[in-house]
């Protein structure tokens, strides 16, 4: 069994952003050298969160403004006293900081519209880091 780790490193503009980094979680597989396992993609942050979905400008905007809608700025939270930010930390338990893709003979599996995203929660921030990790042969 193999294993091979890379941490991306980004930042962002705004409080609410999607940024697409398949293609580089793609070149992290391709250098791997490993044909078949599973690569796990973990934000490092407990106010941001991963996500599957095609990148198409207007779908983008929709699940903005849906996350927004659900997990509300200033709706009274108890975190709210200490950081002003728990709309930010209850998206990313419930969204999740981690999706786990198949990696079959050296490329990373998924879907014609499947794009891999850092959902920001909290931002803009200097610097998010997403750990991928390949475990295979």
């Amino acid at each position: 069994m193999k294993t091979s780790a890379k941490v991306l490193t980004l930042s962002t503009r705004e409080k609410y952003q999607l940024i697409d980094i398949t293609r580089s979680v793609e070149e992290i597989v391709s250098d791997s050298k490993i044909q078949e396992g599973l690569c796990l993609v973990h934000a490092s942050h407990a106010t941001a969160a991963i996500i599957c979905n095609e990148n198409e400008s207007g779908l983008v905007q929709d699940i903005l403004r849906k996350v927004k809608e659900i997990f509300p700025a200033g709706a009274g939270y108890q975190h709210d006293r200490i950081d002003d930010n728990a709309s930010a930390h209850i998206a990313s338990a419930l969204i999740g900081a981690s999706r786990s893709f198949p990696v079959r003979s050296g490329r990373l599996v998924r879907g014609t519209w499947q794009n891999i995203f850092l959902l920001e929660l909290d931002g803009p921030r200097g610097r998010r880091s997403v750990d991928v990790q390949i475990i295979g042969e």
